[in-house]
């Protein structure tokens, strides 16, 4: 790594798990204070007592990403601890994935999916945006992914809030040139961070497969009555099916870990053998 990140104060929304927690694990080791926030108490104090276990910098706070007064609050706090927030990792976020048949059944996480994937990144900005200003630097890091690329079926609404954070990232990029660096991070199916737990239904997912469904799936469950093609389960090969949350953590910090002068401004990483059609 370069050191750049060194010293950096870096707040991270959905610090409870998954990308989250890698997230703020990794920039920690490498000598970041962490501000992590999550609406789940339990996982936030588990992030926190991994950083401080391992040496590290970290202020948690509850917060709701749906709720401006929460992450504004949250910043105050970090701002009084650490002094300053130079980067907001706005990764909260939720993937109910349905399709439009199955509106009845999945109207209420739809609503709670605009709230927290798109709300929540339009918060999360708002929270920060004054307070880097005053600063004179800063850098916007938001989780998107390759569903925001465009749409298919079953993913009309998540993929939908996912395109709103592409729009809103770039926007923010142009107005705040100079003074705000901004990265959009667009993850492919990353299984591991609990994430699939949201699906509204299952077969939804095909439409990220495509044509590539059945194998994929088969592989992914280990049903398949074919032997696993070799590799599949190694990031050293590549065949390498389904991507560890890890790669994603590691090019948040890669976006962090730059001279302040240097934007790393859109990055898509893949499984290259996932066999995503997006």
């Amino acid at each position: 790594m370069g050191g750049h990140i060194r010293d950096r104060v870096v707040m991270v929304t959905g610090a409870g798990g998954g990308f989250g927690r890698r997230i703020c694990e990794k920039a920690a080791a490498l000598g970041a204070c962490i501000v992590a926030t999550d609406v789940e108490t339990e996982g936030l104090t588990g992030t926190a007592a991994a950083v401080l276990a391992a040496g590290g910098r970290i202020l948690h706070r509850r917060a709701d990403v749906t709720s401006l007064a929460d992450l504004q609050e949250a910043v105050v706090a970090g701002v009084s601890e650490f002094g300053r927030i130079d980067v907001m990792v706005n990764n909260a976020g939720i993937m109910p994935l349905a399709y439009w048949r199955d509106h009845a059944e999945a109207a209420l996480a739809w609503n709670r999916c605009i709230d927290v994937n798109l709300k929540g990144v339009l918060n999360g900005i708002m929270a920060v945006h004054d307070q880097m200003i005053a600063q004179g630097q800063g850098q916007v890091i938001n989780i998107s992914s390759i569903y925001g690329n465009f749409p298919v079926a079953g993913a009309g609404v998540y993929g939908a809030t996912k395109a709103a954070v592409n729009f809103l990232s770039e926007s923010l990029r142009v107005e705040s040139q100079g003074s705000i660096k901004v990265t959009t991070i667009r993850p492919t199916g990353v299984p591991g961070t609990g994430l699939g737990a949201g699906i509204i239904n299952p077969e939804a997912i095909v439409g990220i497969l495509g044509q590539n469904a059945p194998a994929y799936l088969a592989a992914l469950q280990g049903r398949s009555n074919a032997p696993a093609c070799e590799g599949q389960d190694s990031p050293d090969s590549v065949r390498y099916l389904a991507l560890s949350p890890d790669f994603i953590a590691d090019a948040v910090i890669h976006a962090i870990d730059q001279p302040w002068g240097v934007s790393v401004s859109d990055i898509t990483v893949r499984a290259s053998g996932d066999q995503y059609i997006l």
